[in-house]
């Protein structure tokens, strides 16, 4: 067994910052989204989706796959937001075992009150704060991962 490769000095305070980032980031938006819309995160990425689809509908698998989520997972937020009056499943007419899911107009006017505030906050927080170079490198860098990911993710699906 190889030795492990420890994170030097600067590579943790990166690794740690990014981590910190991400946990204190979602914190904020999050609670400044249940606190002014009653939305949570989670609600609010269901209905930014479902608001962007053709007629403000789709596949359960696709928004899943969109999510990143879980099959269960996405049944039971979906159940929730559908009791709560924000969203519908319907029998899908193309396939009988499959389902479709839609904004509701009520769904669809809480994420277009909140839309406005929640970029507001992103903003507050890190788009105006950050210089155009800094923007760049942070998207450069988030594109970097994610397909390192992804590449990650083909290779432990291959036999």
């Amino acid at each position: 067994m190889d030795e492990p490769r420890w994170l030097d000095e600067r590579e943790e305070r990166a690794w740690r910052g990014l981590m910190a980032m991400q946990v204190d980031l979602a914190e904020f938006l999050d609670r400044r989204l249940r606190t002014r819309s009653g939305l949570s995160g989670a609600d609010y990425e269901v209905l930014a989706h479902l608001s962007e689809a053709p007629e403000g509908c789709v596949r359960p698998f696709v928004l899943g796959r969109h999510l990143r989520w879980e099959k269960g997972r996405l049944s039971q937020h979906l159940g929730r937001m559908e009791r709560r009056g924000l969203v519908t499943r319907d029998p899908c007419p193309t396939d009988q075992r499959g389902a479709i899911v839609a904004i509701t107009p009520r769904g669809r006017g809480l994420i277009e009150a909140a839309a406005p505030q929640h970029v507001a906050d992103a903003r507050e927080a890190v788009v105006d704060h950050l210089t155009p170079d800094q923007l760049e490198a942070l998207a450069a860098i988030g594109e970097t991962v994610r397909a390192r990911l992804a590449a990650l993710d083909e290779r432990r699906a291959e036999p």
